[in-house]
């Protein structure tokens, strides 16, 4: 299944993508919420009811038509992962962590697919960095088994890391420089687990900035794969439906090239995973 969330009359709607076009999946099925995270957290068996939408009569929306949101508009918990595969690490100068550099994003940071990215005014260290990311379907149980970690995710979608280098910098921790508004990427659709490979291994990733690759690697290049990275969390806090986790970026983030590369006013950033789809964001500087 592939899923996606659009705007209609100002707010976010759950929709099931069918081909190119997509349905609302609570104007077809009105027991399930319009929202996904309201969906997994009430147990909705979503495969029932995507059924039932296929089935209907329910209008098809063209694809091209809407306007997205982000997968999660407003997720529980953004829980983000920093040099998570071999290349980016030693590119940055680190040999490889012992325990993963966790950090958190706000929801307000988010944007969806085809939204502009936002140059802040107060920086030009504006850069880019392609991810996996995943959504979990079911509460995690503490201290959960590397085997049953993949079990709770519900799906998988690109993910933008867009990072003001500076601000980033100016802090032992890096939240700051991780939670401008209108740089966090999300979507345009979800894929289900059951249709990749289990815990997302073997995945194609690539970067590209104005159509020119910037980054590419395999999942399978990650230091802490998804299950590991499930159960590291699992054994300080609870994951809830709906909690967002991203998994990291590989080499080729424009503060290691030299000259570096940042991102510009009129840039365009793509992520692109294989099995997934393709994640766009043109960049515009703040008002």
């Amino acid at each position: 299944m592939r899923f996606t969330t659009f705007v209609q009359s100002g707010a976010p709607r759950l929709g099931l993508v069918d081909g190119d076009a997509v349905i609302d999946l609570n104007a077809a099925v009105p027991t399930v919420p319009a929202d996904l995270r309201q969906a997994l957290a009430a147990g909705i068996d979503l495969q029932a009811a995507c059924e039932k939408a296929l089935a209907s009569d329910a209008p098809r929306l063209p694809m091209t038509g809407l306007t997205l949101a982000p997968i999660v508009p407003e997720p529980g918990k953004i829980i983000c992962l920093g040099l998570n595969y071999f290349d980016h690490a030693k590119e940055g100068g680190r040999d490889k962590p012992e325990y993963p550099w966790f950090f958190l994003r706000g929801a307000s940071s988010l944007i969806a697919h085809g939204a502009d990215g936002i140059l802040p005014k107060v920086s030009e260290r504006f850069d880019y960095e392609a991810e996996l990311a995943l959504v979990i379907g079911r509460r995690v149980p503490r201290h959960v088994s590397q085997d049953a970690a993949p079990d709770y995710v519900f799906g998988y979608a690109c993910f933008n890391d867009m990072s003001v280098r500076d601000y980033q910098k100016r802090t032992p921790q890096w939240t700051i420089g991780k939670n401008f508004d209108g740089t966090g990427g999300f979507g345009p659709v979800l894929v289900t687990a059951d249709a990749l490979p289990r815990a997302a291994v073997g995945l194609k990733i690539e970067g590209r900035l104005n159509g020119d690759v910037m980054q590419q690697a395999n999942t399978t290049d990650m230091i802490w794969g998804v299950a590991e990275t499930i159960a590291l969390l699992s054994e300080a806090m609870t994951l809830e439906p709906g909690d967002v986790i991203i998994m990291g970026t590989p080499a080729g983030v424009g503060q290691a090239r030299k000259p570096p590369v940042w991102m510009r006013a009129g840039d365009t950033f793509e992520v692109e995973i294989e099995g997934i789809g393709t994640l766009s964001n043109p960049i515009r500087a703040e008002a």
